[in-house]
């Protein structure tokens, strides 16, 4: 270069191909996939929404999409609102058909089958028992149902006592009490990953309350990596991590939700069939399955099942399970399906 600031061809060549790669990095850089997080409390728990690459989507469309969808779930179908579907049909005292949206029977429809696959282990009419254990919103005895209650309270209990018809849900009994917390979660996030999709969203996490569906790949484009917890009362941290490939995961577990009475560890996790909280070595189920509204039940029923009936239910249905097993000492094992070990 002379004192005129004159450069020759080589030079000249030098900066524009430097100028151009250093244009290519930018391009690139700036069509990378980002991630957009929407969290916070819904239906008694919390959620957490990861979308990808999600477009020109605004934050106040998907953050809109997803209210929706959570409210809809909880004005159908709490136990704790007076004023939702459920609630209402749990009044309702007469022997003809309660109408109902379809939202709601989409979810008994998919609660009256599984409980028939697995059984009567998975019973949304075991409401009042889940009550009168101090797991519901009405208030229990401090000492707990006595015998004379429980046997009582069974009476009510039965999945057969409902009678779905077009439109509407029939009692067999005026005093039926139904409890869709087992379910709900898991229809949850199966509606607002809908509603993603409808949005031509491609890349999501979703997670309401613990139970996660996933689509696509995260923004490291792999297959979302999700955890699965330690069941264990006192800590939180992780006992080994899944990928999820289009698919729905839902865990059930003794650890969470619980009270300690006159030294014995009482679950909210109470068996339809016995009418108390279970009693056995299986301390958490989690299933993979493709609909996140029956993993949610199908991991319920099966821990209500134990160890020994719970593994041979989800190998005949063909369920992709884990389950984890504590003994007596607190030292936790595993035990796999064979669905199970064929998605590892």
């Amino acid at each position: 270069m002379d004192i005129s600031g004159k450069t020759n061809g080589r030079g000249s060549g030098r900066k524009k191909a430097l100028g151009g790669l250093l244009f290519l990095v930018a391009a690139l850089a700036g069509c990378a996939p980002r991630q957009k997080t929407f969290q916070g409390g819904a239906l008694g728990t919390t959620y957490m929404v990861k979308v990808v690459g999600a477009g020109g989507l605004g934050r106040h469309v998907i953050q809109g999409a997803i209210m929706f969808e959570l409210d809809l779930v909880d004005a159908r179908m709490s136990t704790y609102r007076e004023d939702s579907e459920l609630s209402r049909f749990n009044r309702f005292t007469g022997s003809e058909p309660f109408p109902m949206s379809e939202e709601t029977l989409e979810v008994f429809r998919r609660a009256m089958a599984i409980s028939e696959e697995t059984e009567g282990a998975f019973d949304i009419t075991v409401g009042p028992l889940v009550n009168a254990w101090g797991f519901g919103p009405e208030p229990a005895s401090p000492d707990g149902p006595d015998d004379a209650t429980l046997a009582a309270l069974r009476e009510r209990v039965g999945y057969r006592n409902l009678i779905i018809e077009e439109g509407a849900v029939r009692k067999s009994r005026p005093d039926i009490y139904c409890d869709l917390s087992a379910i709900a979660k898991g229809y949850a996030a199966e509606r607002i990953a809908r509603a993603l999709d409808r949005l031509q969203v491609s890349r999501y996490l979703v997670e309401v309350g613990g139970e996660i569906v996933a689509k696509g790949h995260n923004v490291q484009g792999r297959p979302w990596r999700v955890g699965i917890e330690r069941p264990a009362p006192a800590q939180r941290s992780l006992l080994r991590i899944v990928e999820l490939k289009q698919q729905a995961m839902a865990t059930s577990g003794d650890y969470r939700n619980y009270y300690e009475r006159d030294g014995l560890f009482l679950s909210h996790l109470i068996d339809p069939r016995t009418g108390r909280p279970i009693a056995h070595d299986l301390a958490s189920v989690t299933v993979i399955h493709d609909s996140c509204t029956d993993a949610d039940a199908y991991a319920t029923a099966l821990i209500v099942l134990g160890p020994e009936e719970g593994y041979a239910v989800a190998e005949r249905l063909g369920l992709a399970a884990l389950f984890i097993l504590r003994d007596e000492q607190g030292d936790l094992s595993e035990r796999r399906t064979s669905s199970f070990k064929v998605l590892e």
